[in-house]
């Protein structure tokens, strides 16, 4: 689980998250809002990339400002571009990093990594210049490069924004498939109605927070109306 105890963040003077309480218990949970909503810092938040200013996050009851370390093992994080989140130079490289940086030892890595290569339809790309694949294999070289360090929580930032309608058919079926507990931050709200939980942020505040259907209803005519 993960929980959120009267969470504030600023930077600055400007005030992006305000108060916010939640216990994050579902299997599949979207976080939706407007751009300046606050939600991207709020995925932040969720696995010590950022600190809150006020409040705690507690993560399986640690604090992710005394535990991040611990915190980032358990919750992984893929980032709205991958080319941000791609190390190494080549797709079998950058998908043993993660697991030589978790101490890994090198027979169990290679058989991880062979087995990420097949799943992920990126076997044949194993010894190619990473940053060189296409928007699809990128995205999922990133998901595997999570994926493959075996974390229980994964948070998914914009995972389908910068891709076009069949990659994105691709990863939203990648993402409904996991076993993990996925925490979606999306403008996509066919990805969102996905999830069995969807959240609403405006302002830094919680407008909406309940099944798919009756958040996302909300979402939309706070947006659509004049």
């Amino acid at each position: 689980m993960i929980e959120l105890r009267n969470v504030h963040h600023r930077f600055g003077d400007h005030q992006v998250l305000r108060g916010i309480d939640l216990s994050l218990t579902e299997q599949r949970i979207a976080i939706v809002g407007a751009n300046g909503s606050g939600k991207s810092t709020l995925a932040r938040l969720l696995n010590g990339l950022l600190l809150p200013t006020e409040g705690q996050v507690l993560v399986d009851g640690l604090d992710t400002k005394k535990h991040g370390k611990v915190i980032r093992r358990k919750v992984g994080f893929v980032f709205q571009d991958p080319d941000i989140q791609i190390i190494m130079p080549t797709v079998v490289e950058d998908l043993d990093f993660g697991l030589k940086h978790h101490g890994i030892p090198r027979p169990e890595r290679e058989a991880r990594v062979e087995a990420a290569l097949a799943e992920y339809g990126l076997a044949a790309h194993r010894h190619h210049p990473a940053h060189l694949l296409s928007g699809g294999q990128k995205q999922l070289l990133a998901i595997a490069a999570v994926l493959i360090t075996n974390p229980t929580h994964i948070i998914f930032d914009e995972p389908t924004t910068l891709l076009d309608l069949r990659n994105r058919h691709r990863i939203t079926r990648l993402i409904t498939e996991l076993d993990h507990q996925v925490i979606l931050i999306t403008h996509d709200l066919e990805l969102a109605a996905t999830a069995t939980r969807v959240i609403v942020l405006d302002q830094g505040t919680i407008t909406a927070d309940g099944p798919p259907t009756e958040s996302l209803s909300s979402y939309i005519a706070a947006h659509t109306n004049p």
